[in-house]
């Protein structure tokens, strides 16, 4: 058997192990790959693994005639045409849930940025300015507290739960809403309610559903104009959550009091995505994920997906393929 990783450069740069899928098959290894050299990378593989390469109809005619599982480094299939891989009776796999911590710690730190706001007085300390000011304190803007503060999470699984126990550790009260309210954890203050209650109380909302057709641009003019004044947005979920433009207006208008995300509508954004064209939003660059830890636990998962696959055990399906033939 041979496994082709097309574009492993981003989860692994070279601190990683590779181990896990080496160990078992003979595996070629591209850091990344063209659409142009899909058909000669994938001509003798039995296993194609990809991280966010694309791989539209055109693409998945262009795979090697002995693919017979796509297994995907992301829980996002997004790029991933899964009718021509249906066609074509290829499974795909994806993996979950294997950085639930490390999303749930920069959803945090996005928060305590946009209320003690460290990045930027760490620079005026370094441009010299508590030095000019002669004095033993000072501040740009004024820190504020989590404690009693309500943060509203939109979604409520692996993620969100996470958020929710370290806001509460913050002394925050906690309301969530998702599609099936089940479980509520131990912890209180704790609420699940409806998303209107939820943006008419929330002093920050967090958004951590996933992408669907009825959850594109959840967060747009109309449910902006039911947000407390003031509110605070923190994105790390999908950029198609967000309708930007009306983001602005509302920071604009001080309806919103600020936005913190790890992801954009469009990534790479180009130089004129609103959000990168207004220095008041805080971003980072979707890597909320990324720590070393989570991007091996992501190796070994996909070995795991794929060994699963070889027992005629699959497990993680995407597509509506019953078995490989």
């Amino acid at each position: 058997m041979k496994i082709t990783v097309l574009d492993g450069g981003i989860i692994n740069p070279g601190d990683l192990q590779w181990e896990p899928i080496t160990g078992i098959a003979e595996t070629d290894i591209y850091a990344d790959t063209s659409p142009e050299q899909i058909a000669e990378r994938t001509a003798d593989a039995d296993v194609v693994i990809v991280n966010r390469l694309a791989l539209p109809a055109e693409a998945v005619a262009a795979l090697g005639p002995n693919v017979k599982l796509v297994a995907v480094m992301a829980t996002d299939a997004g790029p991933l045409c899964l009718p021509a891989l249906d066609r074509r009776s290829i499974l795909v796999c994806n993996v979950r849930a294997y950085s639930a911590e490390d999303v749930a710690q920069h959803t945090l730190a996005l928060m305590l940025e946009m209320y003690r706001r460290i990045g930027l007085h760490s620079t005026s300390v370094h441009d010299g300015e508590w030095t000019r000011r002669g004095t033993w304190c000072y501040w740009l803007s004024t820190p504020r507290s989590l404690d009693k503060k309500v943060l509203g999470l939109v979604g409520f699984g692996s993620i969100g739960r996470r958020v929710g126990r370290l806001a509460n550790a913050f002394g925050m009260e906690v309301l969530a809403c998702c599609r099936t309210p089940r479980n509520p954890p131990s912890y209180s203050p704790f609420s699940f309610v409806p998303l209107d209650t939820l943006l008419q109380r929330a002093d920050i909302v967090s958004l951590h559903c996933p992408f669907t057709p009825q959850t594109r641009e959840i967060i747009n003019a109309r449910t902006l104009a039911r947000m407390k004044e003031g509110a605070c947005l923190i994105n790390v979920s999908h950029g198609g959550l967000v309708c930007e433009e009306d983001c602005l207006e509302a920071m604009n208008s001080g309806r919103l009091g600020g936005v913190a995300t790890d992801v954009l509508r469009e990534e790479p954004p180009s130089d004129r995505d609103p959000f990168l064209c207004d220095p008041r939003v805080l971003i980072t660059p979707h890597m909320a994920w990324s720590s070393r830890m989570s991007r091996q636990r992501l190796v070994a998962l996909t070995a795991e997906n794929i060994r699963r696959w070889m027992q005629g055990t699959p497990v993680n399906l995407l597509n509506k393929v019953k078995k490989s033939q």
